[in-house]
């Protein structure tokens, strides 16, 4: 037998590859702040997966496109002055999801379970599904290694990054659209709703430990790597939903790095880590000098 026919081998390696995704995209949704909008966003795209599976398309054709016209709505109203942003992408998380619903209820004898679009199917995945996380893998790390220094820069003093000659709103629309192909990509193994926490946990543990961008990246990669490998060991073990292992597997390793690393007595976290994260707006540092300035 093909090692490939062995689901639970192709499992293994969906779970790695998404673990090691969600790592990725991870460090700069938390950087950024922008938990909320990957919730809303995870909520928007389930109305495109669904129908892409009730027309009989690859359901990441009909998630990047949902999620696409979602981000690039978050984008464009985030840059008009007297908007909320925050209080629209919430309506859109709700209404995301209750058209996804509202798309099920009307197909008579869908052939799709709800609950796999939701918490994901992990032993279901192809060969095809494989390769394409792989291939979404290989870009988004491309994308963020080459524009390292306009997204950082954006993101941390977007004034700055205007007068340095940098176009913010097409950055900020390069990262959106990322995390949400990202999003798309790890619905097969954690689901829509369970994503959000794959994606923002990895990252906010290695927060703990480092405040050096590469090394914060190296280890967020690591830990979701691990949490995906860990929930899908105890899922079997116990013989419990995939998704939700993998979730709480993630949520647990962050309690332990948050708890481990207060314990040890933490880190020295320089004005530069601060600022960037929000918490903070003091002087530039050199972490942030070193990402700004190079080329």
């Amino acid at each position: 037998m093909n090692w490939w026919d062995d689901a639970l081998h192709r499992a293994t390696v969906e779970v790695l590859l998404a673990g090691a995704l969600a790592g990725l995209v991870g460090v700069q949704v938390v950087l950024r702040r922008l938990s909320f909008f990957t919730m809303a966003l995870t909520h928007a795209t389930f109305p495109g997966v669904v129908a892409a599976s009730i027309i009989g398309v690859n359901i990441m054709i009909g998630g990047i496109a949902a999620g696409g016209i979602i981000a690039l709505g978050v984008a464009a109203l985030s840059r008009r002055r007297g908007q909320n942003a925050a209080a629209a992408t919430g309506v859109l998380l709700s209404a995301g999801f209750a058209l996804g619903t509202g798309l099920v209820a009307t197909q008579s004898g869908f052939s799709r379970d709800l609950s796999s679009f939701l918490v994901g199917s992990i032993l279901t995945v192809g060969p095809a599904d494989l390769v394409g996380t792989l291939a979404v893998l290989i870009v988004v790390a491309t994308v963020l290694l080459v524009c390292r220094r306009p997204l950082t820069f954006t993101g941390f003093d977007r004034t700055g990054a205007r007068s340095a000659g940098f176009a913010t709103g097409v950055w900020d629309v390069v990262l959106l659209l990322t995390i949400e192909i990202v999003v798309v990509t790890i619905v097969p193994a954690v689901g829509t709703i369970l994503a959000l926490a794959l994606i923002v946990a990895p990252a906010a543990a290695a927060r703990a430990w480092s405040t050096r961008l590469g090394v914060l990246t190296a280890l967020a990669v690591v830990f979701g790597a691990a949490s995906g490998l860990g929930g899908l060991y105890l899922s079997l073990r116990w013989n419990i939903a995939a998704g939700a292992s993998i979730t709480l597997t993630a949520t647990a390793l962050l309690a332990a790095s948050l708890i481990l690393s207060r314990l040890i007595g933490g880190i020295r976290r320089p004005p530069a880590f601060y600022a960037l994260t929000g918490e903070a707006t003091k002087d530039l540092g050199p972490e942030v000098l070193r990402y700004t300035r190079s080329g």
